[in-house]
């Protein structure tokens, strides 16, 4: 009679969203280090479930059920005697029921000691730096619908975007905030990642910044300047050229370039030398000019057995690269990170160096030229693209 008049009160307080929360204690069953169960309703895929967490002795197990099945296993854990007290705590009372040795069950009420909680969804809720998904320029661009719902198509950009902003949020964070800092974009192509810097710099970090996008194609220089002024962002603005013309009258706060093929990375980053640039990015695609170097000369050392191999020779040329562009960043005096990017389908490079303006002894400067001497010299290259641009 008693456990009945419980179980009623369980689906009630369910049905009425006044469930918190639910324990199992006192285990008398037959598996072994389990100690209680806790109950607690949880949102997966807009679903309302129960989530069990199963407590052993050292180690905690979940599992979900729907709302009927997962009533149903508490109703059969009480019914077999497996746990000797439960506890219902709901909005307006705790209702705990307890077995005697007797077998008898009673219940007493005591005034409510749990609080609902504001958020049960069980999904994966990931901060986005950039925030709602429902801001303009993304559904301009393609990326979300009028409801601000991000297209299935569009998820893997939309991650990209986000992670983008969460690797370089840390160093955007130390930029001045005393003047309007310059950035540009080299080769922006549609500007998802042009507009996702200029929205959170402006409006998550409130630093007044004049952002440029550098793009060949002069149909998606109209197209992103059109989404501009209709967004409102009036310091963002797109330029047709490329990146070995591009040309500043000013230094600059921050350079960009994602996805420039081959040199044109190299190309790129001498400009943010060039112009003095406090913060340089690069995301490399297509390590061609290191590569044909490797296969020329075929230089004979401890690990030409590797290079035998294409896709080996393919992986070696892109780190080899990198490392000797991170290297000639450090000649100049930036502290460089080299870290992994996410990629869509279209762009399988992963790399992005992130490169921050500091200060270098000139002693440490000709440590890195015999580094990069001997590295050369040791891989059999002759000269990196970048060193022949910077003047090296």
């Amino acid at each position: 009679m008693v456990l009945s008049s419980f179980f009623e009160k369980l689906n009630n307080c369910i049905e009425q969203d006044h469930f918190i929360k639910l324990s199992l204690g006192d285990y008398h069953g037959p598996e072994k280090e389990l100690k209680q169960v806790y109950v607690k309703i949880v949102s997966i895929k807009r679903e309302i479930n129960l989530s069990f967490t199963f407590r052993y002795k050292t180690r905690d197990i979940t599992k979900n059920y729907t709302i009927k099945e997962g009533i149903q296993r508490i109703v059969d854990f009480l019914n077999a005697g497996e746990f000797k007290v439960v506890t219902l705590f709901t909005v307006e009372a705790n209702f705990i029921c307890q077995q005697n040795k007797k077998g008898v069950w009673a219940e007493r009420k005591e005034k409510p000691t749990a609080k609902k909680p504001e958020e049960r969804s069980h999904d994966v809720q990931k901060q986005r730096k950039i925030g709602e998904s429902t801001k303009g320029y993304l559904h301009a661009l393609r990326l979300t619908d009028e409801k601000g719902e991000v297209y299935k198509a569009a998820q893997d950009k939309w991650k990209q975007i986000n992670h983008y902003i969460e690797l370089l949020s840390s160093s955007l964070n130390t930029l001045p905030s005393d003047h309007v800092l310059k950035v540009v974009d080299m080769g922006a192509g549609k500007g998802y990642l042009t507009f996702a810097l200029y929205d959170y710099l402006t409006n998550e970090l409130k630093k007044k910044s004049s952002v440029e996008g550098i793009e060949y194609r002069q149909d998606l220089v109209e197209l992103c300047n059109g989404i501009a002024k209709d967004t409102g962002f009036d310091s963002l603005h797109f330029s047709q050229g490329t990146i070995d013309a591009y040309a500043s009258n000013d230094e600059l706060d921050i350079l960009i370039a994602l996805h420039a093929c081959d040199t044109a990375t190299d190309d790129a980053i001498f400009k943010g030398i060039q112009y003095n640039a406090k913060l340089i990015v690069v995301a490399p695609c297509c390590h061609k000019q290191v590569r044909r170097e490797l296969e020329r000369v075929k230089k004979k050392n401890d690990l030409d057995f590797m290079i035998r191999h294409g896709v080996f020779l393919e992986r070696h040329a892109e780190m080899l690269t990198d490392s000797i562009r991170a290297l000639i960043l450090e000649y100049y005096g930036y502290q460089t990170k080299v870290m992994q990017f996410i990629s869509d389908a279209h762009t399988p490079k992963n790399v992005m160096i992130v490169a921050e303006k500091k200060e270098i002894s000139s002693s440490k400067k000709q440590e890195i030229l015999n580094k990069l001497q001997s590295t050369k010299a040791y891989f059999g290259i002759d000269k990196h693209y970048l060193e022949k641009v910077c003047g090296l």
